[in-house]
């Protein structure tokens, strides 16, 4: 008999990533590597008084085309902007600006008010630029990107958004319960509710979920129900896993940028 898989294991990335370990410090050293490159970068730009409340913020030479934000991944509770800057290379090569913002992590952080934050970033960046917006985001991320499409988060920038790319996302957050994370994300039935997007009413947004087809089933499931849950696109996109699926925003005329900028 098979034994079931624990949430824990569903959850699960790098255990089942061959050399999984090792994207952590490769993901480093690019962005480092592309930070050292791009002098005139603004990094840790504040937008509001917390010690994680800034984004670092990658220009164009000459007008840019609109701007391209990233959020990251990590479960609400590791990593930063500055695991990520060489994702910038495909929006800022193709004419964007790109803008990647930090937030207060878990547990000094709830999920509620991390997707504040994420909302006051983007107000931020929207003041600085012109032209459209597009959001995207990784896994926890992935979340917090569509929760800026929801009919509760509307604000003076929602018009300006043109797609929200929501990488890998998960959105249901009920099944996190019964993961041994929730000891420190503290996720209860009522935030479950309130911060799902699949329980959310959407903007007029186009919304695209993108998921590689070698991810954890649950994964898949979380990417799919957001496209039930909101009629929107979503792109399985073959072999790809949870760790390298987020290459392709290195790349101006790869798939998924073609898909996010179209």
């Amino acid at each position: 008999m098979t034994r079931a898989m624990t949430p824990d294991e569903a959850y699960a990335n790098s255990t089942y990533i061959p050399d999984g370990e090792s994207y952590y410090a490769r993901w480093a050293g690019q962005a480092a590597a592309f930070r050292a490159t791009h002098a005139d970068a603004e990094l840790s730009v504040p937008y509001g008084a917390g010690a994680r409340q800034s984004y670092d913020f990658f220009q164009v030479s000459g007008p840019a085309k609109g701007t391209v934000v990233f959020v990251h991944g990590g479960y609400w509770m590791a990593s930063s902007p500055r695991d990520f800057s060489h994702l910038a290379a495909g929006a800022v090569s193709a004419g964007y600006a790109c803008a990647m913002p930090s937030y207060t992590l878990a547990p000094d952080a709830r999920i509620t008010d991390i997707t504040l934050e994420i909302a006051a970033a983007i107000g931020s960046i929207a003041r600085r630029t012109t032209g459209p917006i597009y959001l995207t985001g990784h896994s926890a991320g992935g979340h917090l990107v569509a929760r800026m499409a929801c009919v509760d988060m509307a604000a003076d920038w929602s018009r300006r958004v043109a797609r929200i790319m929501a990488i890998s996302p998960i959105s249901d957050l009920a099944p996190l319960m019964e993961t041994s994370m929730n000891e420190v994300l503290g996720i209860d039935p009522a935030e479950a509710l309130a911060q799902s997007p699949v329980h959310l009413a959407r903007q007029n947004m186009a919304v695209t979920a993108w998921v590689g087809g070698a991810e954890r089933p649950a994964f898949l499931d979380q990417a799919q129900w957001l496209g039930a849950a909101w009629d929107c696109d979503v792109t399985i996109e073959a072999q790809m896993h949870h760790f390298d699926v987020i290459e392709g925003l290195q790349t101006p005329h790869s798939a998924m940028m073609r898909a996010l900028l179209r």
